[in-house]
């Protein structure tokens, strides 16, 4: 399937209302070919098959934004997840194979065990060290069996945009409450601006479209490495506020639920492959992203109050 006759391009996005999904309407609404369909968890519930299948007909293309994404909820709920992670995106890929369409399906890196020391190529092994990385991966398996020819699975890791609870929002509303803080600096990854992410995909949709970009697993992340004590502290930099705020801490202060993988850090290899950009560097795309309205007012009330603080 390609463009329709008028030369537009029918995108549906699920998930349309979340921080990826809101940051993917704004990139397609800025390209004259995109006809777009928005569909969140109200319009479109992706575990129910009838329903997806009539949302999906007449598209040419299908991002699929829609998750469960309560990580730590996912380990008492794992069946759950998997509705939604694993048969829903089964359900998807179903419809796509049957429409004709493209099917862009947004997953990550807790699919993979997180004990490498070298970036994980695309087709490195699976294992995924928790309930919710189980679960997406019975969706990126949906997606390689059903969709062989017309299915790409994006994995992303590090999130955040102006659209959503996120890492970087949290440290600069915490830096006009607290003196300092303590942040992770044993996990490794790759921040990713979700409005960056959103353009890779656009990107690869008209790739795939045009035949140019070969179906399976493509790296969404931001390249380089940090750790979140990293983020943390180039975040406050970029900001204007003291970076020193920011103590190195390890995971076992914050034992959570879930575990986390140590070593999230993705190869790229794959967009050069297919004749794309592969993504922007991380501290590149958090500088761009903390010009962004909603960062520089959260940045400005924290400088306010740094000021007011007692040198």
């Amino acid at each position: 399937m390609s463009a329709n006759a008028s030369g537009q391009v029918r995108w549906l996005v699920t998930g349309a209302a979340g921080m990826l999904g809101r940051d993917l309407l704004t990139v397609l609404a800025a390209d004259t070919t995109a006809e777009v369909t928005a569909l969140g968890r109200a319009g479109l519930d992706i575990t129910d098959a009838a329903a997806v299948q009539a949302a999906v007909d007449g598209h040419d293309i299908v991002v699929n934004c829609a998750a469960w994404t309560d990580v730590d909820g996912a380990e008492t709920a794992e069946e759950a997840a998997t509705a939604v992670n694993g048969t829903g995106v089964a359900h998807l890929a179903a419809a796509c194979a049957k429409a004709g369409a493209r099917l862009l399906h947004v997953s990550t890196d807790y699919v993979l065990a997180g004990d490498a020391d070298q970036p994980y190529p695309e087709d490195a092994p699976t294992s995924p060290v928790n309930a919710y990385g189980r679960s997406k991966l019975v969706g990126e398996q949906a997606v390689a069996e059903l969709l062989p020819e017309h299915g790409y699975t994006v994995r992303t890791a590090w999130l955040y945009g102006e659209h959503g609870p996120n890492f970087v929002a949290t440290m600069l509303k915490l830096a006009a409450q607290r003196p300092s803080l303590d942040v992770v600096d044993d996990q490794q990854g790759q921040p990713t601006w979700s409005y960056a992410l959103a353009r890779q995909l656009v990107a690869l949709g008209h790739a795939a479209l045009a035949g140019q970009a070969p179906a399976g697993v493509y790296h969404g992340t931001a390249t380089g490495r940090t750790t979140w004590f990293g983020l943390a502290r180039e975040t406050y930099r970029l900001s204007g506020l003291d970076p020193e705020r920011i103590r190195p801490t390890t995971s076992a202060a914050f034992v959570r639920p879930a575990v986390r993988p140590a070593f999230s850090v993705l190869g790229h290899d794959r967009w050069s492959a297919a004749g794309l950009t592969p993504p922007a560097d991380w501290c590149e795309q958090l500088g761009e992203a903390l010009g962004t309205p909603v960062f520089t007012e959260l940045a400005a009330a924290a400088g306010t109050t740094e000021s007011d603080r007692p040198q």
